[in-house]
């Protein structure tokens, strides 16, 4: 029984670094979330007045949640090398989204003061905004993942001949990213600077092998017997 657990935790141990993420991520973004409540800097543009609001779009905000978990899951045990990239991509963004709303604490007042329908979208919406605050906003992670994840569906040579899911990655993806200016937990600045911070994650990810080839390295050194070389 043990050497069974022990064959099972070395043949799934990629997922520690997930896990530790998780825990030191959701500590840091609760302890934002409960910390920034005034004295922030309010992002506006003017285009955010020209978006009108739209409820119904809460629904793919809310998928957002499951399409990063399945994707993630999807290549944790499928594709160790797709995974290791996917987590690289996501994880780094991140970070820095935390430490920009750490050193510049950020909010908008983009959200309607009175919801203009009553109906079950508009509940969902009320809901939305009772459990997450309008701060610590940019760049946006529900974009900058929802790119991430869908960047990693369309190199994985695994799903290359999977048109479908392609597909309906791409939708899921552009209704993720209109719908959180939609709804209004967004401004478009926070929408821009998360397709900024996406394209110099894809340069350094998906355009080098530098991170990959340390990835490989340190998993090869784990592997190696206790008084070898090679």
């Amino acid at each position: 029984m043990t050497q069974k657990l022990g064959k099972t935790f070395y043949k799934y141990k990629h997922a520690l670094p997930l896990l530790l993420y998780g825990i030191i991520y959701m500590q840091w973004f609760t302890y934002l979330e409960k910390t920034v409540t005034s004295h922030y800097r309010l992002i506006h543009l003017k285009p955010d007045d020209l978006i009108p609001f739209c409820e119904v779009f809460v629904i793919p905000y809310l998928l957002w949640f499951a399409y990063v978990a399945v994707t993630v899951l999807y290549f944790f045990f499928r594709d160790r090398d797709d995974y290791f990239r996917i987590c690289t991509f996501l994880f780094t963004g991140m970070t820095i989204f935390l430490i920009v709303s750490t050193l510049w604490p950020n909010g908008h007042n983009l959200r309607p003061a009175v919801m203009p329908r009553d109906n079950v979208f508009t509940s969902l919406v009320a809901m939305l905004y009772k459990t997450d605050t309008p701060t610590n906003l940019w760049p946006s992670i529900h974009v900058y993942n929802s790119l991430g994840c869908h960047i990693a569906v369309m190199k994985s040579s695994r799903l290359e001949k999977h048109k479908g899911i392609r597909t309906g990655s791409l939708l899921l993806c552009v209704s993720i990213i209109l719908s959180t200016v939609f709804i209004k937990q967004h401004s478009v600045f926070d929408v821009t600077t998360a397709f900024i911070m996406a394209a110099v994650m894809y340069g350094i990810v998906y355009h080098s092998d530098m991170l990959l080839n340390f990835y490989h390295d340190l998993h090869s050194k784990r592997k190696r017997k206790p008084g070898t070389l090679i």
